[in-house]
This record gives C-alpha cells, structure tokens and sequence, in this order.
C-alpha cells in the first residue's frame, strides 16, 4: 500500500491555526523517530495499554491497510511496548505508522523497519503479560484527546490529527 500523501506539517498548522472546534490537534513534541519512515498518515485505530503489549502485538499482526496505530500507554517509561518482531509485523502488514505513547525497544532493528513509528524514549525491558487492555477507544496522549477513526499526520516537523482528512 502507498503511503497518503500530505503537506508538511506546518502547512497544515498553517491552514489550520484558527480553528478552535477541537476538530484539529497537535501533539506535544515529546516523540522521538524510531522507524525507517519519518512521514507517515492514515486513519486511526487506537488501544490502551499499561506495561503489556498484548493488544498492540495483536492489531500490529493484523492488516494495517494503511493506517496508524495510536498506543495510549500510559506514557509509562518502564516497559517497551513495541520492539523489533513487532515494527517487522506492521511493516510486513501494511500499517503506515505507530504512535506510542510509551516505549520501545530493539531500537536498531525498528530502524530498518519500512514504517513511522514514533515513541517517547527506548527502554530495553519488555512487558508483562497482564490484561487485554482496550481496542478502538478514545484515548488521551500527552494530554491530547484522539478517536478511532480520527486522521494522524507525522513528518519530521511533528504530529497532528485531524477528525477529517487534510489536504494541501
């Protein structure tokens, strides 16, 4: 699947500055790049997980059909939810892009993986095997609210989502 093209970011901030609706967000730039795909966008599928990465292992190994997963970890900085088998998965089954917000490991086999994938720090301890977590919820990441279904936009300037497709 070919990624969707997009401006850059700051051209959609621009186009968008003024809307105080909530429809358009910006996530703080807290992300650091990880994946060998640096601009990535899609539609949303969303989970929420603490300190065990079952649910994420699980959409990842999933058909992606271009879109991104977003990971409401709890920003916990103790255990990393993806790592190297699992960015191969979203690479090999067409996700655009990952946005954890949480850790990853493995971080030099994540870089060859051909998928954005964004995270807040590495972490070399894997998870737990603890609960299911939730699929296809709204989550809050970094204090921003994003929906499944919602559109998330990344390049190297950072990370916005829309609740509708941008273009421009």
């Amino acid at each position: 699947m070919s990624p969707t093209p997009f401006a850059a970011t700051c051209d959609l901030c621009d186009a968008h500055k003024g809307d105080d609706s909530g429809a358009f967000r910006v996530l703080p730039p807290v992300f650091r790049e990880f994946g060998a795909s640096p601009r990535f966008a899609g539609p949303v599928v969303t989970v929420k997980c603490f300190e065990d990465n079952t649910p994420v292992k699980r959409a990842l190994e999933s058909p992606g059909e271009g879109r991104v997963l977003v990971v409401d970890g709890g920003a916990s900085l103790r255990r990393a939810l993806v790592g190297g088998n699992i960015g191969a998965a979203a690479a090999r089954n067409g996700w655009a892009g990952v946005v954890i917000d949480g850790c990853v490991r493995d971080v030099a086999e994540l870089r060859e993986c051909e998928v954005g994938i964004r995270a807040l720090a590495a972490m070399p301890l894997p998870t737990d095997r603890k609960t299911d977590g939730q699929t296809g919820v709204v989550v809050q990441i970094q204090g921003v609210w994003v929906r499944p279904g919602d559109w998330l936009y990344a390049d190297e300037d950072g990370i916005v989502v829309s609740a509708t497709p941008l273009h421009g």
